[in-house]
This record gives structure tokens, sequence and C-alpha cells, in this order.
């Protein structure tokens, strides 16, 4: 099932540069001039440049994305390193959303990058999101999870989830009115806890995130719509199972169909 962005407003065509056409060539071949326009057009706010929001971020600033916003209240730690492949050691006690937004227009010049070193919460959630498209949750909490699934669903923009764990990662996009919400798959929060976490599982399920964000961008290929994607690092499996809503769900219960 082919689906359209549900929040871009349709107006005047962006024209690619020569050198945007040149940069972007390869993947122009898969959805057109169309499709990398809108994502030139487009603004998505990443919660977290931790171990999941480093290859999100490094990867839609490759893809040409135009407008990043990316909020984070930490600093570079050396135990950072094994998984936040955004930042390097000479960045260590650094905000890490500056050092994450340095390395994304490093890579890509022409889009524009708004930083904010803050912890995000209820208060200032929709400030943060402004105009953006998508919200795409990097982060390592569900009280924050909670956060960004509300307002979600009060600004109508799809939430593209990710969590880790060890050798284990999880995926889903979750489009307000269409699909169960945050709170439908995980009705009540897991333990707090510092847990192992591999490089390689944040690399590979922040991937899936930032795929799921591009394909609903330029409206190409199937969302991971009431589906949790599931992966198992140790036996290299991948496995994905239905979600459905919650009627009773205190976020989305009366919301769609």
């Amino acid at each position: 099932m082919i689906l359209q962005p549900i929040h871009i407003i349709a107006g005047e065509r962006i024209v690619l540069s020569p050198d945007e056409q040149k940069r972007y060539s390869r993947q122009i071949m898969l959805f057109g001039d169309e499709g990398q326009e809108k994502l030139k057009k487009a603004a998505i706010f990443i919660a977290g440049a931790g171990g999941l929001g480093s290859p999100i971020a490094l990867y839609l600033a490759a893809a040409g994305v135009g407008r990043i916003i990316i909020a984070d209240n930490d600093l570079v730690d050396l135990s950072n390193l094994n998984r936040q492949i955004i930042h390097f050691t000479r960045d260590i006690g650094e905000r890490k959303s500056e050092s994450a937004s340095r390395k994304m227009q490093a890579i890509n010049p022409d889009i524009t990058i708004q930083a904010h070193h803050t912890t995000i919460d209820s208060e200032n959630i929709m400030d943060l999101i402004d105009t953006a498209d998508g919200i795409v949750d990097a982060m390592d909490n569900f009280e924050t999870r909670y956060i960004l699934n509300k307002a979600a669903f009060e600004t109508e923009i799809p939430l593209f989830h990710g969590g880790i764990h060890g050798y284990s990662g999880q995926a889903t996009t979750i489009i307000p009115g269409r699909t169960a919400c945050l709170r439908c798959i995980f009705p009540h929060a897991p333990p707090k806890e510092v847990f192992p976490v591999l490089g390689t599982t944040a690399g590979f399920i922040g991937i899936v995130q930032a795929n799921e964000v591009i394909k609903y961008l330029t409206g190409t290929g199937e969302l991971l719509e009431n589906r949790l994607f599931l992966w198992d690092g140790e036996r290299a499996e991948v496995d994905t199972i239905v979600v459905e809503k919650n009627p009773a769900c205190p976020i989305c219960g009366n919301r769609g169909e």
C-alpha cells in the first residue's frame, strides 16, 4: 500500500539545483525529482542525539531532508562512543545537539539544522516540534516517549518509534487516526534501568527508522503501520507482529476509525 504524507501542504514546486541533482542522483532513480523535492520541503524533529539519533540524523541529512530539528540535553561522554557514531572523541564534553548539528551540516551543507540543548518535556514539546512533518523517537526512556506520542496525536503528524536493548531492537510507524499509538502497544512503561547497548543494534534500528521517514515523506513503499518490527541480533533474525488499537487508550481510543 503506497501512502502519501498527511501533513505536508502542497505548494509551489521547489526546483532542485544542479548540485542537488548530482548529490541525490542515485535515490532520484527510486522516487524521481518529485520525491526528492518532497524531502527538501520537509521538516523532521529528532528526539535524541544518542545511539539511535546518530544514524537517523546522518542518513536523513544525507538523504536531503530540508530541515532537521534535533534536541538532546546531554553532553558527549567517553562511554557514548561505542554506539553514538555521530560524536567523535574530540567532541567529549560538548553538547550532543551541537556536535550532531555540525556533522549533519558537514555531510550536507544544503539543508537547515536546528539544534536544541534541552530536556524534552510536556512544556516545550510543541515549541520544539514547530512545524515539523514527523517526530522521530530516538529516546531511551518511556516517559519522554509518551510525551512524543501525545504530541504526535495532538499535531496529527507521524511518530517513528525505535527502541533497543543489547542485541535486540524494535521499530514501528504510528500514524494518528490510522494506527495503534505507542500507548496502545506499550500501555505501561518498563522499569528504568541502565541497559546494555551494542552499537550495531542502534545502527540497525536507527536505519530502519530513517528508512520509514524517507518512505513516508516521499509517499513510496509500505510503512510499518500497525506492525512492530523486531530484530534479534544474536540470531540474525527479523520478525514483525501485528499490533491493534486499544479502544480504551487514553490517547487514541476515540480517534480515527
